[in-house]
């Protein structure tokens, strides 16, 4: 898994986050048996970034100004083609863009007594399957995609993030 990680926020520096990113990445290609269509790798891209950049890209894509830990803009569309089912396999090696905040991040995990590093990976596995078409508006695409983040984070030795 290639990770094209761009840091504007220096803090992230303290967390080798790219290695993080793609041994996430990776485990959530492997786990979903994932074949990259070139037979080279998928890529992803990753801005680790501050609660100041990610509300402005909120603004932009989502009409929310508000900062939130994780965005993700899949390449092309993979979403199934109804809830609960199963989303297209990637016809693209490139799967798509993901940012992160730092400060949301770091008070997400305070407030909810986890290790930082823990978090941030629960979030990239997050935007990994946001990536790969799944998502979380009904409760069926819901109970779908938080059962693969348990499962694979899991493998990572990264206990249940939802209890």
């Amino acid at each position: 898994m290639n990770v094209d990680l761009v840091i504007e926020d220096e803090r992230w520096a303290a967390l080798d986050l790219g290695l993080l990113a793609g041994q996430a990445a990776q485990i959530v290609a492997d786990h979903l048996a994932l074949t990259p269509p070139d037979g080279q790798g998928f890529e992803i891209s990753l801005l680790a970034c501050d609660d100041a950049r990610i509300a402005a890209l909120n603004a932009d894509f989502r009409d929310k100004p508000l900062p939130t830990n994780v965005l993700s803009w899949p390449s092309e569309d993979r979403a199934p083609d109804k809830p609960g089912g199963a989303p297209r396999p990637p016809s693209d090696p490139e799967l798509g863009d993901i940012a992160i905040a730092y400060e949301t991040c770091q008070r997400e995990a305070v407030a909810q007594d986890k290790k930082f590093p823990a978090h941030v990976t629960h979030l990239l596995v997050h935007g990994m399957l946001h990536l790969l078409g799944y998502d979380h508006i009904d409760d069926k695409d819901a109970a779908l995609m938080e059962g693969l983040e348990v499962e694979i984070l899991g493998k990572m030795s990264i206990s249940n993030p939802y209890i």
